[in-house]
């Protein structure tokens, strides 16, 4: 067997507690948390799981200024779905591959990825991160098909079609089965609450009546404020969410946002001041609960998926309060190295 020792300021698990000491890894297995008078400057935390991205679009970053959500994304025709439709096999995994790549190099272990294109699209991401250490979680779009080939389905929006089959299907077979709601007004979230939904994407538009369904049926929701920017569609009130449900974070599209957490956190944190270990939770641990994920805490037994900071960095020597440090100051720069 093989064991190594990380050692530091260690956020250790649920509350993200701030303690000086050492981690102790054997064979991808937290063996240890040990709370030791170090010298070492690393901060060590989970690693991220992305709660939300569509790295299909990869091929497209940055394109289509100007157009409006239904205009850039919108299935059949968005533009995003042009280029999709144009753009060869290999240019889509590659441009997956290298997704992957980034997400790995900024501290991300795992993503819950809405895969377009049918059982083709699956099998298209499957080949991408066939050698990446980020673990995909896939959910099918389009057809069953494409649901019993990945780990669940992901729809578009009530208002888009009826989704009585694949939520079905999804039950059936003990799958995910994820939605978008409220992102442009509110009228597909009540129809795509009484699907009873694993979870629900976006919800900028809910209401107090939305919130307390929210709250009565356990439903968790992803938010996505940096997409929601981008696209002009609003922002969530990750505040109001958050006294009512789960909720995690997520990144959206890359055509629209590099998947990054770090940019996905000091958003959600300074758009909503909630508590740094609030929004710290939902890039790890509340993210991993909704992917139906072992991961995101800190803790003996549980598995060793760690995101290594170089707490002596030029940007975070000096902070005063590690958590909020992390939350709303770290950035890919200051990662030191990823236990994944």
């Amino acid at each position: 067997m093989t064991a190594e020792t990380i050692e530091g300021t260690i956020l250790r698990g649920p509350e993200f507690e701030a303690i000086r000491g050492r981690v102790v890894v054997e064979d991808g297995t937290i063996r240890a948390v040990e709370v030791a008078d170090v010298d070492g400057d690393a901060v060590v935390l989970p690693a991220f799981v992305n709660a939300h991205t569509h790295i299909g679009d990869s091929i497209a970053k940055e394109a289509g200024e100007g157009l409006s959500l239904e205009e850039l994304v919108a299935p059949p025709d968005g533009l995003k779905h042009r280029l999709l439709r144009q753009a060869s096999r290999a240019e889509l995994v590659a441009g997956m591959s290298r997704s992957l790549s980034y997400m790995a190099r900024a501290g991300t272990a795992a993503h819950v990825e809405f895969r377009e294109g049918g059982v083709e699209g699956v099998e298209a991401i499957e080949a991408a991160g066939a050698d990446s250490d980020v673990e995909s979680v896939v959910l099918g779009r389009e057809t069953v098909d494409a649901m019993e080939r990945a780990d669940g389905f992901g729809a578009s929006g009530a208002n888009d079609a009826d989704f009585d089959r694949e939520r079905n299907a999804t039950r059936r077979a003990g799958k995910l089965f994820g939605i978008h709601a409220g992102e442009v007004d509110e009228t597909d979230i009540h129809p795509a609450l009484d699907l009873d939904p694993d979870f629900v994407v976006h919800m900028v538009h809910a209401t107090e009546m939305h919130l307390e369904r929210l709250a009565d049926s356990e439903t968790p929701v992803v938010a996505c404020p940096r997409s929601n920017a981008a696209t002009g569609v609003g922002l969530p009130d990750l505040r109001a969410l958050a006294e009512h449900t789960t909720v995690a974070l997520g990144t959206d599209n890359v055509m629209l946002n590099a998947p990054s957490m770090f940019r996905e956190m000091e958003w959600a944190a300074k758009l909503s001041r909630l508590p740094a270990r609030d929004v710290l939770a939902m890039a790890t641990s509340n993210a991993a609960d909704i992917a139906g994920l072992d991961c995101g805490v800190i803790a003996e037994g549980r598995p060793a998926k760690l995101l290594v900071l170089d707490g002596d960095s030029h940007n975070l020597d000096g902070v005063h309060d590690v958590v909020r440090g992390v939350v709303r100051r770290a950035t890919v720069d200051d990662v030191e190295r990823i236990v994944l």
